[in-house]
Parts: structure tokens; C-alpha cells; sequence
């Protein structure tokens, strides 16, 4: 064996003999990457034989040392493949496509549009695009590479056309063009296919219109007419058919039916359409509408875009003209744009289109103008706020003005009132117990409710409702029913803006004004005020009843003239009292209205004043006299 010499490098590789180079100081580690063929790769480190193992090399032997049942048969792992960079598989792979798109012609008058057939490269290495158009000899455009070679967008979010979104029979937007791919070569629908695609069936290649054109010319035979147009002049002159038409333009804004004579020469076949004017019509007296000339009625299909407004349309523009048989009564008719009903025809007319065309005889249409059907005004619903009388005023006017009222009315119902008792229907037990006072004015139909004031109730009475109308539950919007003195009867349930009132009471007065107008009102009213006014009571059912709606009236009126006037002491002093004694001789304690006004103003009283005005009405009686007693006790 071989001798191991001082520095170690002369034993032998067995193991036990080998052992660390005490003398070694750097300690390099091998490179693992590195460039093969220009392109940067992975080396495997090297091995203890100081040579680079290749990769298969490397996983054979790390299957080597994988363990392996003992009695199982081993089994060898196949190596893996090897990779092949893209742009190494698919070096100098391009798929191709034939494709067209059209372009359009704007100033030209042959061609309209014309078809360039272009190719499409796709280059399966970088998935880049290119797209050429073959060179035509002496064809006038630029031709040649389209758009060069790159990564085409797809759409606004940055994706790109890839392999999978070609096939044929598809259209690709490409900035802003449409290529329309017919076709493909056979290396791309092999691809294509074993790439799981399936290709649609191929199409054929658009054709240029003005290139077939320049194939094929056609030829232009012009067979002379046989048609005598001098006989036809000797034979119709100055036979003319009339046509009475109107125009229908309401459709439009300012549009008006106006009327029209059409007018065809049988000479020349020619067509004139006049303006019927009438007096004072309000438009120029220009009484041709269109000139006496040979009107087309279908056009050949390459004549749509004739400039027909500025140049005269020619026999090679025309597929067919207007001739007699086009025009009937009750038929319409468009010249030049312009629809006319055709609803009558003189009696040349109506002959000779019977004895050349074999029709029947034409009717006269009428079409004189019907007068519009009657609208029926409709108010808008009611929005609640204010009276619908005066609501609806806004509707008839722009200037709305107030309602009409019914001045008889206000005359014989002035100063006449009704009032009522009523007492709240509620479930909330505060509610209960307390009185309103419902005044009904008879000279406007309208109602005020007033509630007396109740000392330590809760509540602070007064003023509940102002006067106004008060519809019935459940009466329309538009024509809603009024309550009125025949509803208030005793016992009543009166709704009032979802307020409940039960009627209790009732002046004497409301009992006698029913009786003397039984003819407006019904029996069942006028009957339960009778029979509550002659219902007996007893005396403790006088004691525990309620106040009557006067009673109640004058304390509160007395209430606020105390407060108010109660530094008048003039009234309080026996001057005054003596003044109102001297008319009452027979000392039954009233005085006739205008002696009690006459002596009011000698002591300075203020008649004017609202409260005055109410205790002087609740110290009158029917005759006209005031009670003075309880007028000086309301000051007391």
C-alpha cells in the first residue's frame, strides 16, 4: 500500500485515512451558476471526483441510495425530461392567417369602401404579432408591412392577443381596425388542433367591389324605345287629371293640415303640385309647390347617394316614374319626400281613369276637420291645506280670484248662529269630561268649536277650532259633502280632523230655526231636539248636569272682563245702575238695545270692543231687550 507522506496527500482513499489538511486555508465553494450557450444556466457542484456530474447523472444516483423493501421487486424511476426554454421550442414556429378588413371610400363616386386583404403572423416565442399586406402592382396605396412586429393589446386592462384567441370565421380588433381571419396554412391548424382548439370551418375571401368591377366591365346595351312620344302629344294635349290632396304635418311642432292640387299632364307625363290658398291664411301666395317636371318613383340601387338637391336625376338614375296609375282617391302619395292623401278628383278624372285602368268610381273622402273631443277638466287631488274652494281656484286662472258666494245666503243667514254641546270621545282618560262648544254660522255653512276653560283640568281651553267647513268621513276629495244643521242632533257622532264629539245639548233657538225651514232639514233631526227640550229632569239631574252652553259662554266672558276692566270703577258705582232704572219703570230688570247703548256711551263704555259686543248678545233676550242685571255683574 501506499505510504502516507507528511502532508497527507500520499495516503491511501480509504476510509479511516483521511483526515483534514491542517495547512489549508481557504476554503472555496464551487460555482453553481453559470452561461451555455449565451443563456445563463444552473452547474451542478462537482463531485469527488473533480468532475461536474450531468443531471441525469445526479438523480441516479440519488435513486441509487433511496431504500428499497427487501422483498419487493425494485422498481427504476424514469428520468425526468429534459426543459427546453420557449424561445428554443418555438424558435422560427410562426402561425399565419389570412384575413381582410374594409376600408371606407368618402370621396369617391365609384367605390364606396374597398377590401384589403392583409396576413397575420403570430410568433409563438415571444407571442408577438405582425401584421403585412401583400404588394398589388399599380395599385395606388402604400402596401406592404401593416403593422410591425410586437405584443398587440387585447383591451383597456392590458392583456394581449394570445394563440388561444385566433381561429377562423373571428373578427380581431386591432387599434381601432377589424380584421375579419378567413383562413389559415396547414402548420397553424395542426397546431392549433393539438393544442385542443377547434378551428371553424374556413371562409371565403371578401371581394373588392371596384376590382371585380375592373375585371369584368359591363357592358352597357341601350335599346332604342319604340314608344311615339309626338302621338302621345297629339292625342293628351291639354288633357290634364286633377287630384284634390291635403297635407297632414300635425305630427310636428306647429304642424297644420293644408290642402294641395296635384296636377299630371298626359302629354308628358309630367307632374304639378299646387297650393290651395285661402283668405287671410297668413302665408306668402306662392301657389306652386313643386314645378310641372317628371317625378322618380324608385331610384336604381346605385343612385341612393345622387346629390338629387343640387343636379337633375337622369334616365340612368331612374328604375321607374310616376305615371297616371299611381294616383287614387283614398290612396296616399310621396313625391319628393312629402306624403299626400289624395281624397278627391274632378269628373275628367274619375272618367278616364274608368275607362283606361277599369277602376271603380272613386268616392269622395271627407276630410274636413272634426272638432276635438271634450276634455273632461279634472281638479288635482286635494293636498289638504285650506278650503277646496279656494284650492281650486288655482286651476281655472292664472290669477286665481275668490269663490263666488251666495249673497242671498250671507243676507238671510247673517248673524244667525246655532250652537251645540258635545262632550270628546276618547279612550284616554283625560279626555274625559271635557265640553266644547260647537257654533254652526249659518250665513257661510262654516263651524267653530270652542272649549270653556276648566280650572286645575290640565287643560287650557279656549280657541279648539277656528271657523272653517268640516267635511264628512269618507266623502270624496273632489266634490266632498259638508256637514250640516240637519247632522247636529242629539246624540250625534260629529268627526272632526280624527276628533270624535258625541252632540248633548242645543240652544232653544236651534230647535225653533229647524221648525221654521222642516222643509230643508229632516224630521229625525227637528224630532230629537223636540223630545230632548221636552224631556222633564229631575232636580238632581239639574244639580249634576252639566252647565248649558250660555252658562258656560258667560262665565268665560265674564272671566275676561274682569281682568281686563278691572280698574273701571265707574260701573261699580250706582250712578250707572240708577241710569238703567230710569227706562224700566215696571222694574223688570231690562231695557230696550238702544236705550242701553245710548246710555253706555254717556258713561264711556267701549261698545266697540269685542267682549262688550259678546256679553251685551248673552244678556239679550228674543224681544230685543238686555238683561242689565247680569250686564253689571259681569263687572262686579
Amino acid at each position: 500500500m501506499e505510504t502516507v507522506s507528511n502532508s497527507g496527500h500520499d495516503l491511501p482513499f480509504l476510509p479511516g485515512y483521511s483526515f483534514n489538511d491542517p495547512t489549508k486555508t481557504t476554503f472555496p465553494r464551487s460555482q453553481t451558476l453559470g452561461y451555455r450557450n449565451g443563456y445563463p444556466c444552473s452547474v451542478l457542484p462537482v463531485g469527488a471526483s473533480k468532475e461536474c456530474l450531468h443531471v441525469n447523472q445526479l438523480f441516479q444516483e440519488l435513486n441509487k441510495k433511496k431504500p428499497t423493501p427487501t422483498y419487493e421487486e425494485k422498481k427504476q424511476v424514469p428520468p425526468p425530461s429534459e426543459f427546453v426554454p420557449a424561445h428554443v421550442a418555438f424558435d422560427k414556429k410562426v402561425l399565419t392567417f389570412d384575413a381582410y378588413f374594409q376600408e371606407d371610400v368618402p370621396m369617391s363616386t365609384e367605390e364606396h369602401y374597398r377590401i384589403r386583404k392583409v396576413i397575420i403572423y403570430y410568433y409563438l416565442e415571444d407571442d408577438s404579432m405582425s401584421v403585412t399586406e401583400p404588394i398589388v402592382e399599380n395599385s395606388g396605396i402604400p402596401q406592404g408591412k401593416f403593422i410591425k412586429r410586437q405584443r398587440l393589446p387585447k383591451n383597456d386592462r392590458g392583456d394581449h392577443y394570445h394563440w388561444k384567441d385566433l381561429n377562423r370565421g373571428i373578427s380581431l380588433v386591432i387599434y381601432g381596425k377589424t380584421f375579419r381571419i378567413v383562413n389559415c396554412d396547414p402548420f397553424t391548424e395542426e397546431f392549433l388542433e393539438s393544442q385542443g382548439i377547434e378551428l371553424n370551418p374556413p371562409e371565403e375571401m371578401a371581394l373588392d367591389p371596384y376590382t371585380e368591377l375592373r375585371k369584368n366591365p359591363p357592358r352597357m346595351y341601350v335599346t332604342p324605345s319604340d314608344f311615339d312620344q309626338f302621338k302621345q302629344f297629339l292625342t293628351f294635349d291639354k288633357k290634364v287629371l286633377r287630384f284634390y290632396a291635403i297635407w297632414d304635418d300635425t305630427d310636428s311642432m306647429f304642424g297644420e293640415t293644408r290642402n294641395y292640387i296635384i296636377l299630371y299632364y298626359l302629354a308628358d307625363d309630367t307632374v304639378e303640385v299646387r297650393e290651395v290658398h285661402e283668405r287671410n291664411d297668413g302665408r306668402d301666395p306662392f301657389p306652386v309647390l313643386v314645378k310641372r317636371q317628371r317625378l322618380p318613383k324608385i331610384l336604381v340601387e346605385s343612385s341612393n347617394s345622387f346629390p338629387r338637391c343640387v343636379l337633375e336625376v337622369s334616365d340612368q338614375d331612374v328604375q321607374e316614374w310616376y305615371t297616371a296609375k299611381d294616383f287614387a282617391v283614398g290612396q296616399p302619395v310621396t313625391m319628393l319626400g312629402r306624403t299626400f292623401f289624395i281624397y278627391d278628383c274632378d269628373k275628367f278624372t274619375r272618367d278616364f281613369c274608368r275607362d283606361k285602368f277599369g277602376l271603380p268610381e272613386f268616392p269622395t273622402i271627407d276630410v274636413s276637420k272634426k272638432p276635438p273631443p271634450l276634455i273632461k277638466q279634472e281638479l288635482p287631488p286635494y293636498n289638504g291645506f285650506g278650503l277646496i274652494e279656494d284650492s281650486a281656484q288655482n286651476c281655472f286662472a292664472l290669477i286665481p280670484k275668490p269663490p263666488r258666494k251666495d249673497i242671498i245666503k250671507m243676507l238671510m243667514g247673517d248673524n244667525k248662529v246655532l250652537r251645540y254641546r258635545a262632550v270628546l270621545e276618547s279612550p284616554i282618560p283625560e279626555d274625559k269630561g271635557r265640553h266644547f262648544i260647537f257654533t254652526y254660522f249659518l250665513a257661510t255653512d262654516m263651524v267653530s268649536i270652542f272649549e270653556p276653560p276648566v280650572r286645575n283640568s290640565g287643560f287650557f281651553g279656549g280657541k279648539f277650532l277656528t271657523k272653517t267647513k268640516i267635511a264628512k268621513p269618507g266623502s270624496s276629495l273632489d266634490k266632498p259633502s259638508f256637514y250640516g244643521p240637519g247632522d247636529f242632533y242629539i246624540g250625534a257622532l260629529i268627526e272632526v280632523f280624527g276628533h270624535r264629539f258625541i252632540i248633548q245639548d242645543a240652544d232653544e233657538y236651534v230647535l225653533k230655526y229647524l221648525e221654521s225651514h222642516a222643509d230643508r232639514y229632516p224630521q229625525s233631526t227637528i224630532l230629537s231636539l223636540r223630545q230632548h227640550f221636552l224631556k222633564p229632569k229631575s232636580k238632581t239631574e239639574k244639580s249634576d248636569s252639566a252647565p248649558t252652553p250660555e252658562n258656560v259662554e258667560m262665565e268665560t266672558i265674564t272671566k275676561h272682563i274682569q281682568e281686563r276692566f278691572k280698574n273701571c270703577k265707574s260701573l261699580l258705582e250706582g250712578p250707572f245702575y240708577e241710569a238703567l232704572q230710569v227706562p224700566d219703570k215696571e222694574k223688570t230688570g231690562y231695557v230696550d238695545k238702544e236705550k242701553f247703548c245710548g246710555i253706555c256711551k254717556n258713561f264711556n263704555i267701549p261698545l266697540d270692543d269685542f267682549l262688550i259686543n259678546e256679553l251685551i248678545r248673552l244678556c239679550s233676550n228674543d224681544k230685543g231687550k238686555i238683561n242689565y242685571n247680569n250686564f253689571i255683574k259681569a263687572f262686579s
